[in-house]
């Protein structure tokens, strides 16, 4: 059953801690029957709610973006890279950073990697350069330069290369149904300055959620949103609009959500939960309709806590497949959302191929800390050759150590 004890409320206040939050570092956490074992550590309490993981200061390992820091490995203490407005986006108090995520790029392809950025309620795409050698260890914030005036009401931005060309392009993912799939192709302008240009992949409507991956057996990676998938064509991916297909659509899913095999079947499933509700879903593709169209069998995988906004797959036990790794996010809607009250948690799912079912294990249990936000990142942050977790949201920027099956 949900728990019913809160550690949060409408109008709280947030102190960024530098270091370590309270007493909680290095604290182990998460050990259950047959799962691994984390160790936590908070990094700093914030309202951010994005984070990615990227050799900011090109020292060979890897280092963590927040929201208005970056955490510079081995010892991740915060480091400035731009100050964010709080905003209430409706919700009550101003608990909101503007910013719905961070994604990495060497925008001006001067060797640096710069963070592209935008709001939810913000019309504004900006990106932030990356002040190099210097300015890193000088302490320098870096400046904010403007990429393009989009449009307002963005569940999520994220980056991805769709044409193959190596320079990967802004997709929207506006939360407005009907309004179309928009990308923004990186470009220089008159100035030679970065910029980027506006492509309609389609205009059947777009929605909150998304994810990417071969709905269709083509060998090539489709986008799926709420209101379904488009199909990514052949040749010129920009040259028409992508085929719209509806009969994957979903309400409020986790952005993002994902797409794999799970039953090792041949055909790609989609794994999604419920952003601002209770339940994470398996939907099953089944064999396709002689027409072509694609079927679907829908599973529970969890419905004992809400708010599953972000979803991540990877490896994490090193067997070779996957986990989903997903998590409560935060006061994602104030007090809106069902389960709002309820405390944070952090899980991973492990596929039971024999009994045909998801497992649940523990990374951090229900009030201990860690939840979620707009962004689940994995990679070995301490070269232990174990995949590491860090996230971001209103319960403060973690550290999730893999420490290995527990003893």
């Amino acid at each position: 059953m949900p728990h019913k004890h809160s550690l949060w409320r409408t109008g709280v206040s947030f102190t960024v801690v530098g270091l370590a939050c309270l007493f909680l570092a290095h604290t182990a956490c998460g050990a259950d029957a047959g799962g691994l074992k984390f160790s936590r550590r908070c990094l700093m309490v914030s309202p951010n709610e994005g984070c990615a993981i990227a050799d900011v200061n090109r020292d060979g390992k890897p280092d963590i973006i927040a929201g208005t820091s970056w955490f510079a490995a081995p010892d991740f203490i915060p480091r400035p890279v731009r100050e964010l407005q709080q905003v209430s986006l409706g919700f009550g108090a101003n608990e909101f950073y503007a910013n719905n995520g961070d994604h990495l790029c060497d925008v001006d392809g001067d060797g640096w990697i710069d963070v592209i950025s935008g709001g939810w309620t913000e019309a504004e795409l900006f990106w932030y350069k990356n002040p190099g050698k210097d300015g890193l260890e000088k302490g320098w914030k870096w400046e904010p330069r403007l990429l393009v005036k989009a449009r307002a009401e963005n569940e999520a931005f994220d980056l991805r290369d769709l044409d193959g060309d190596g320079v990967p392009e802004v997709i929207v993912h506006c939360w407005v149904g009907r309004d179309p799939m928009v990308i923004w192709k990186l470009a220089r302008g008159a100035d030679g300055q970065p910029t980027a240009n506006r492509i309609v992949l389609g205009a059947n409507g777009c929605g909150h959620g998304y994810s990417y991956g071969d709905v269709n057996g083509d060998g090539r990676d489709d986008i799926l949103c709420a209101a379904g998938w488009y199909e990514c064509p052949s040749g010129d991916v920009f040259a028409k609009p992508w085929k719209f297909h509806p009969e994957t659509s979903l309400s409020s899913a986790s952005s993002p959500f994902v797409v794999v095999d799970v039953n090792g079947d041949g055909r790609n499933d989609i794994i999604w939960g419920k952003g601002h509700d209770y339940g994470v879903y398996l939907r099953e593709q089944g064999e396709p309709k002689p027409d072509g169209t694609t079927t679907w069998t829908e599973h529970l995988i969890d419905k004992e806590w809400s708010q599953a906004h972000s979803m991540a797959w990877a490896d994490l036990d090193g067997d070779g497949k996957g986990e989903l790794i997903t998590g409560k996010r935060v006061r994602g809607h104030g007090d809106y959302d069902p389960g709002a009250k309820e405390p944070e948690c952090l899980y991973y799912y492990k596929w039971d191929g024999a009994a045909q079912k998801f497992v649940r294990h523990t990374i951090s249990p229900p009030g201990r800390g860690p939840g979620t936000g707009m962004q689940i990142c994995v990679a070995d942050l301490n070269g232990d050759g174990r995949p590491d977790i860090a996230v971001s949201g209103k319960s403060g920027t973690w550290l999730l150590i893999n420490e290995g099956m527990q003893d």
